[in-house]
């Protein structure tokens, strides 16, 4: 294969692409990363504000964009965010899963001091729908479309907790209450990258490929004590930039990784790799 032909390989001109959570911290950079490489993006989001600023930034560069408000744990807002994305653009080429519920330790976010033994069945049962439930239902409304073209990529958001259980000790601060990463967050993620593997097999035949995309720590603006304690976990020696995702994500897309599925593309710096 020449050189020439490998970069085309990476565009996805003219096809549609879903990305939910799309107005997130993550998924504002995938809505981009796939609009610059020529796709027609709908910002799908819980908060529409947000998303219609996403999609207007977007098509402020003179790309399209179109913002849709969705709760991904409702079949019923999930059909219409497909209905309105097959009006709208006529195919869905491309889902990225992406909406979740992420307990975050950035500055931004309040403390998660609860022990698990104290854990609310509210807030488990929440993050399952959110996490896991939503994901199988924006995969099960946008497959038929996908069968109906001959083909689709879906890529399921999953993170290096659903494959290691998260290092506690690096949450912690002298002389406050211990903080933690809830459990749903393991569970949730490690059930995502088990539906990746099942939804692969199930349609490979048909010419749907499904992979899981599993980041590492992303920076936020997290204070200097968290950044050394979470980097000292890394190969690389530091938290991952937020834009060193998207060469991973545009590859799972585009037709660069045709041979491609139920895999799972782990950028995390090296930390599972120890």
């Amino acid at each position: 294969m020449s050189r020439s032909s490998v970069l085309e390989s990476f565009k996805i001109t003219d096809r549609v692409a879903i990305v939910t959570g799309g107005a997130g911290l993550l998924g504002r950079e995938f809505c981009r990363t796939l609009a610059e490489a020529g796709a027609k993006v709908v910002v799908a989001d819980l908060n529409e504000e947000a998303a219609a600023a996403t999609a207007e930034s977007l098509s402020r560069q003179g790309q399209q964009a179109l913002p849709l408000q969705v709760d991904v744990t409702s079949p019923i807002s999930v059909r219409q965010m497909i209905a309105q994305t097959l009006e709208a653009f006529g195919a869905v080429d491309i889902l990225v899963n992406s909406a979740a519920l992420d307990p975050k330790f950035d500055p931004q976010h309040s403390a998660h001091s609860t022990d698990f033994e104290d854990y609310p069945l509210e807030l488990w049962n929440r993050a399952l729908a959110v996490n896991l439930t939503g994901v199988f239902l924006c995969c099960q409304a946008a497959i038929p479309p996908m069968l109906r073209q001959g083909k689709g990529v879906i890529i399921n958001i999953a993170s290096i907790y659903g494959l290691n259980a998260p290092d506690q000790r690096i949450y912690q601060r002298p002389g406050h209450p211990p903080q933690y990463k809830p459990a749903y967050y393991t569970v949730t993620k490690a059930g995502v990258l088990g539906l990746t593997a099942y939804l692969a097999a199930y349609y490979g035949a048909r010419n749907i490929r499904v992979n899981a995309l599993t980041p590492g720590g992303v920076y936020n603006q997290h204070d200097e004590e968290f950044v050394r304690a979470y980097s000292a976990r890394t190969m690389l020696g530091r938290m991952a930039n937020l834009d060193e995702l998207n060469g991973a994500l545009l590859f799972l897309a585009s037709d660069a990784s045709a041979y491609v599925t139920g895999a799972n593309l782990i950028v995390d710096g090296g930390w599972t790799a120890w």
